[in-house]
C-alpha cells in the first residue's frame, strides 16, 4: 500500500462503524450491507453497535478502496437515496423503527447527499424597504439572530441586527464561567447549512461555540449588518404605515431610531440573569457573582465559596472551580437527574475529524444518530401513562428504565456514602426537569473540602449563609447559578403594538403566549424567536428551532408581500385555540406531574417554556403557512 493509503487505513480505525457502513452503502449501492449491519445496532449511539470484527474489517477495507476510487474521479452510486430505502436505513442506523413521517425533515436537515449549501438556499424575495427603512430589524446576534440574518439576507431582504454586546454569540458571549460548555452533542448543535467538522470535543467549551458562531458571521458577511453595543430599549408599531419604529441606546446613553417593516426578537429565553429573592443578599460582605455575569476571577483562590443552585450551569461551574477554592459549600433546593455520558470530556480524534471532512455522507449519518439519540428518540419517556403505578418515581415503563439506569450510576458513584445518596436521589420522575450530563459533579461532591447543604436558607448575612436550623456557613464569595428570567420574555424592552397595547399588557410578568411561539395578536409584523412554548424538554437543539422559525418567518413575509399588504397579524381566535390546545396537551407530560416544580412553569402553574410536540411536529408546522391564520393589512 502507498503512504497515502496507509494514512486512510489508520484514520478509518478512528471512525464510527455504523455511519461508515451507511455511507458505504450510498457510495457503492450495496443494499445487502444493510441487512448484515442492522441486527447488530442496539441504539443510536455509535458505541452501542457491536458488529462482528470480521464485518468491521470488511467495511473499513471496502471504504478504503472506495475512497481511492473516488480520488481517481469515481462517483457515488446513490448520491440521493430513494425514500423507501432511506426509511430502512434510518431505522438500521439507530437500532429501532423511525416513522416514515420523519423522511422529509431528515432529508432536509441532515441532507443525505454530498454537502451542498444550495439545497438550503431560501426562496428569493424582493425588498420593499423604502428610504432609510430596512425589511427587518433583528434583536440579538446569538444563535437565533444569526440564523435569521443569514437566511433573510440570502433571500434578498435588507436587514439590520442590533446587539447589546461587543460581538456575536448571545448567551455564548455572556456566559464565561469556568466549565461552561454545551450539553448537546456538538455535531448536532450546529446549523444544517454550516456544518463544522472540526469541533475539538464532543461537548465543546463556550469559547469553541463562540468561535463557531463568529465564523458563521464572518463566512456570511453578517458583521456589516450588525450594530454592536446597541441595546434595543423600545419598539412601537405604526398602524398607518405598517412599520416598526425601533429605539436603540448605546452604552454612553446616545439613542438612535430605525424603521423596519418587520421586527424579529431573537433574545431567547436565557438572556437576562435571575437573582434569587433571598433576604440579605445585598448585605453580603464578600464577592457575589452570577454565572451569566462572570468576569475575570471573582471567586479568587483558596477562599470559602458558596454555590447556590444545582442546575445546568451549577454542575459545570462547581467542578470548574473546585480545585482552587479552600472550601466549596453547595446549597441545594432539589437534586437534578444526572446521567453518565462517556463523551462529556472526550476530545474528537484527528481520525474522526478526517472522516467527517473526507468520507461522503459519513457526517450526515453521524448527525442523524445524534439527532435521534438526543431528541425525538427520547420523546416517549415524557408522556404520562395513566395506568403506570410509578408514583413520583416514573411516568411510564421507558421513563422507569432510564430512571433505573441513572440510579445505578448514582449508586456506583456514591458507594459508601449513604448520606450523600439520600440527598442526591431526586424525588420526581426523569425529564420533569432537564436531565444533565455528569461533567464531574458527583466526583466533586465526594471531595473532602466540599459540603452539600440541603437545609433551606434562612437568610444571607455579611459573613455567610444562615440556614434555617441556625447554622452559619461562613463564606468569602457567593456564586449564583440561579438561571434566567425566562418567564418575563422580551423584558426589559418596551414593545408597543396596535392601538397602544404593550407586550406587558398582554403577557404580564410571567405568562407569555404566542402562536407557534412566534406571533402575537395585536402585534403585527412581530416575530418572537425561541419564544413561549418552544423549548424542548427532552433534548434537541436551539439551532434546529432557529432554522424552523426562520423558515416560517420568511413564509409570513412572502405571504404579506404576495397579498400586497403592509402588515400580517395572527388572528386572536387562532392564537387562543392554539394555546388552549397546548395547555391541554401539557397535562399528559411529565412536566405537569404533581411531584415536579420547575422554571418551566409560571407562578400560576402554567407551563410556558416547553412545547408538547416532537421536533418533526414543529418542523412540519413551520414548513408551510395557512393564510387563514392571519389578517393581512
Amino acid at each position: 500500500m502507498s503512504e497515502a493509503t496507509d494514512r486512510i487505513v489508520a484514520a478509518l480505525q478512528q471512525a464510527d462503524i455504523v455511519p461508515m457502513a451507511m455511507a458505504l452503502l450510498q457510495l457503492q449501492g450495496d443494499t445487502a450491507l444493510l441487512e448484515r449491519v442492522a441486527p447488530h445496532v442496539k441504539g443510536p449511539w455509535a458505541h452501542q453497535a457491536e458488529l462482528p470484527q470480521s464485518l468491521c474489517q470488511e467495511i473499513r477495507g471496502r471504504m478504503r478502496d472506495e475512497l481511492v476510487r473516488l480520488a481517481a474521479g469515481g462517483k457515488p452510486r446513490l448520491p440521493i437515496v430513494e425514500p423507501a430505502l432511506l426509511h430502512r436505513m434510518l431505522g438500521a442506523a439507530v437500532g429501532e423503527p423511525v416513522p416514515a413521517e420523519y423522511i422529509p425533515m431528515i432529508s432536509e436537515q441532515i441532507a443525505f447527499r454530498t454537502r451542498d449549501e444550495a439545497a438550503c438556499q431560501p426562496q428569493q424575495h424582493t425588498s420593499r424597504a423604502r428610504g432609510g427603512e430596512v425589511d427587518a430589524v433583528i434583536v440579538g446576534a446569538g444563535v437565533s439572530g444569526l440564523c435569521a440574518a443569514v437566511q433573510l439576507l440570502r433571500a434578498g431582504l435588507k436587514v439590520v441586527v442590533f446587539d447589546k454586546n461587543d460581538d456575536v454569540g448571545g448567551t455564548w458571549f455572556d456566559n464565561r464561567y469556568p466549565g461552561c460548555a454545551v450539553d448537546t452533542p456538538n455535531h448536532f448543535y450546529e446549523y444544517s447549512f454550516a456544518p463544522n467538522d472540526d469541533w475539538p470535543a464532543y461537548f465543546s467549551r463556550r469559547e469553541d461555540i463562540q468561535a463557531y458562531l463568529a465564523g458563521v458571521a464572518d463566512r456570511y458577511g453578517l458583521r456589516r449588518h450588525i450594530r454592536f453595543g446597541r441595546e434595543v430599549v423600545a419598539a412601537r408599531f405604526d398602524d398607518a404605515r405598517g412599520t416598526w419604529r425601533v429605539e436603540t441606546r448605546e452604552r454612553g446613553g446616545q439613542t438612535h431610531s430605525q424603521t423596519a417593516r418587520f421586527l424579529i426578537t431573537a433574545v431567547g429565553q436565557l438572556s437576562r440573569p435571575a437573582y434569587p429573592a433571598i433576604d440579605g443578599l445585598d448585605r453580603f460582605a464578600g464577592e457575589v457573582v452570577h454565572t451569566a455575569k462572570w468576569q475575570g476571577d471573582p471567586v479568587g483562590h483558596n477562599r470559602r465559596v458558596g454555590l447556590i443552585g444545582t442546575g445546568a450551569s451549577a454542575i459545570q461551574v462547581g467542578p470548574g472551580i473546585v480545585d482552587r477554592v479552600a472550601r466549596l459549600t453547595v446549597f441545594q433546593r432539589s437534586s437534578p437527574w444526572i446521567m453518565r455520558n462517556r463523551n462529556i470530556h472526550r476530545q474528537v480524534s484527528e481520525g474522526k475529524k478526517w472522516a467527517l471532512r473526507t468520507i461522503p455522507f459519513y457526517g450526515n449519518w453521524y448527525r442523524f444518530q445524534l439527532f435521534w439519540a438526543f431528541a425525538d428518540g427520547l420523546y416517549a419517556m415524557l408522556q404520562i401513562d395513566p395506568d403506570w403505578p410509578g408514583g413520583s418515581r416514573s411516568v411510564n415503563a421507558r421513563n422507569q428504565r432510564i430512571r433505573q439506569s441513572m440510579v445505578r450510576y448514582l449508586e456506583r458513584k456514591m458507594a459508601g456514602r449513604p448520606d450523600l445518596m439520600a440527598k442526591l436521589l431526586p424525588d420526581y420522575p426523569p425529564y420533569g426537569k432537564r436531565v444533565l450530563a455528569d461533567c464531574g459533579w458527583y466526583d466533586m461532591l465526594l471531595r473532602d473540602h466540599v459540603d452539600l447543604e440541603t437545609t433551606p436558607i434562612a437568610r444571607i448575612e455579611p459573613r455567610g449563609v444562615r440556614l434555617k436550623d441556625g447554622r452559619l456557613a461562613a463564606l468569602d464569595a457567593l456564586v449564583l447559578a440561579t438561571g434566567f428570567e425566562a418567564a418575563c420574555m422580551l423584558w426589559p424592552m418596551h414593545i408597543v403594538g396596535r392601538d397602544g397595547v404593550t407586550i406587558r399588557d398582554r403577557w404580564g410578568d410571567d405568562n407569555p403566549s404566542a402562536y407557534l411561539g412566534m406571533t402575537v395578536p395585536d402585534f403585527p409584523n412581530l416575530f418572537v424567536m425561541y419564544g413561549p412554548n418552544t423549548g424542548l424538554g427532552h433534548g434537541g437543539s436551539v439551532m434546529f428551532l432557529a432554522e424552523c422559525q426562520t423558515r416560517y418567518i420568511l413564509n409570513c413575509i412572502a405571504l404579506t408581500d404576495r397579498s400586497g399588504g403592509h402588515s400580517i397579524e395572527v388572528r386572536r381566535e387562532v392564537h387562543d385555540a392554539y394555546i388552549a390546545d397546548i395547555d391541554e396537551q401539557m397535562k399528559g407530560f411529565v412536566w405537569s406531574h404533581p411531584s415536579v416544580t420547575s422554571w418551566y412553569k409560571n407562578a400560576g402553574g402554567r407551563i410556558i417554556i416547553n412545547q408538547p410536540g416532537r421536533l418533526v411536529d414543529y418542523w412540519n408546522r413551520c414548513s408551510t403557512i395557512d393564510p387563514s391564520d392571519y389578517r393581512i393589512g
